[in-house]
């Protein structure tokens, strides 16, 4: 999608300090960090939220997650754990309408979130 920021991270057409990238999925320092890890990983493929993937993007997820916890180990974060984050749509959160998974670690995280 032309007008999608995080479209364009994942093109390079804006920079970040990426992460991580291969075909299907891209992950990048968040610009706002909630802790002393917190990167962001997203499918190249403009999904709006969770709550519109198909069947089809099954496998993706997947992959996302996957990615998503190899990475936070890569972070330092494999034995004391990390928070992964999905919002989804206004009352979810959501600010960047590009599905995107956040990985926060290297602290304690409280319950309920702030």
């Amino acid at each position: 999608m032309e007008d999608c920021i995080f479209c364009k991270i994942a093109a390079g057409t804006i920079p970040s300090k990426k992460v991580y990238e291969d075909d299907e999925c891209f992950a990048f320092h968040d610009i706002s960090p909630q802790g002393p890890v917190h990167f962001l990983v997203i499918p190249k493929k403009h999904i709006r939220n969770i709550m519109e993937t198909t069947p089809e993007d099954e496998p993706l997820l997947g992959r996302l997650l996957y990615r998503a916890q190899k990475l936070a180990v890569e972070c330092g974060c494999g034995e004391r754990g990390a928070r992964f984050v999905i919002n989804c749509k206004d009352n979810g959160g959501q600010t960047v309408d590009h599905l995107h998974i956040h990985v926060v670690g290297g602290r304690f995280m409280e319950w309920p979130p702030g």
